[in-house]
């Protein structure tokens, strides 16, 4: 019953601070520190790897009671909106619980969600304490263990990153994910 109440708390938590946004972005401009990651395929990705394209970020985890499958179906959305509108990004999904989360569950948890992996990459392959490290030091967001659970605790935007490596906008990945807007702030930055 204890966990239960904290499930329903933690929820309605990460559901107030993502709907803080009301569908709009927020401009940022946090420089995305280096990592190295590999991909839900075993292959090495890192910051160089993406450095001169678009794309968006965002922290999930495959055992997620709570908010990532809502996030990863809108990263889905937003993934087919994308190929319809002809609008080239990359999605990059770090998992926040890389020692449960190999390539293989990330893989098999995108495919729940029909991910087309010709650019979505789910990423994983470094310790929970470098992840935590890179998550506040690039994108200014927290993540944390639950120490009641098996969860972790970790934001619900969706981060949009220039071909410089930098966060240029933070936009609600939860509810009111503002697909257009997304695509539109995409386009102004391949211009």
């Amino acid at each position: 019953m204890k966990k239960a109440f904290f499930y329903v708390i933690l929820g309605l938590i990460l559901v107030v601070v993502s709907a803080c946004g009301s569908g709009k972005s927020k401009q940022l401009n946090y420089e995305v520190k280096p990592f190295e990651a590999v991909n839900q395929d075993g292959k090495a990705v890192s910051l160089s790897d993406l450095k001169g394209k678009v794309w968006i970020a965002d922290f999930v985890f495959t055992y997620c009671a709570t908010v990532c499958p809502t996030m990863t179906a809108n990263m889905s959305e937003l993934q087919k909106r994308l190929k319809s509108a002809g609008v080239k990004a990359e999605l990059v999904s770090f998992s926040v619980d890389p020692e449960r989360d190999n390539p293989e569950a990330l893989k098999a948890y995108l495919q729940k969600f029909d991910a087309d992996f010709s650019n979505w990459h789910a990423l994983t392959g470094y310790q929970f304490d470098e992840i935590k490290t890179f998550v506040l030091g690039s994108f200014n967001t927290v993540v944390a263990k639950d120490t009641s659970s098996d969860q972790v605790i970790h934001g619900t935007s969706f981060f949009l990153v220039n071909p410089a490596g930098t966060v240029v906008a933070k936009y609600d990945g939860m509810m009111d994910t503002p697909y257009d807007k997304i695509l539109k702030d995409i386009q102004a930055l391949q211009r």
